[in-house]
């Protein structure tokens, strides 16, 4: 396996893991009394997370790695207002 496809799957694997910790945390998000931010910053950061991982299935993964890291810091700006 070439270093480029190591990094392909790399970077769409933590996409889609990110995603689907995003979009769980703003479903239990959603149950509980918080601010409508709190989820919304959830849901937003997941879909950043994702978009990160159809970037770096397609090759784009330098943009993906600061995709992913933005969309984690969107999520745990979400959380500091919880």
């Amino acid at each position: 396996m070439t270093e480029a496809r190591r990094a392909r799957w790399a970077a769409t694997a933590a996409g889609a893991l990110l995603a689907l910790a995003g979009l769980a945390a703003s479903a239990l998000r959603l149950t509980a009394p918080v601010p409508a931010l709190v989820p919304a910053a959830y849901a937003v950061g997941a879909g950043a997370c994702a978009l990160a991982g159809v970037l770096g299935s397609r090759g784009r993964t330098r943009r993906a790695l600061w995709l992913l890291v933005g969309g984690v810091m969107v999520m745990a700006l979400g959380d500091q207002f919880d």
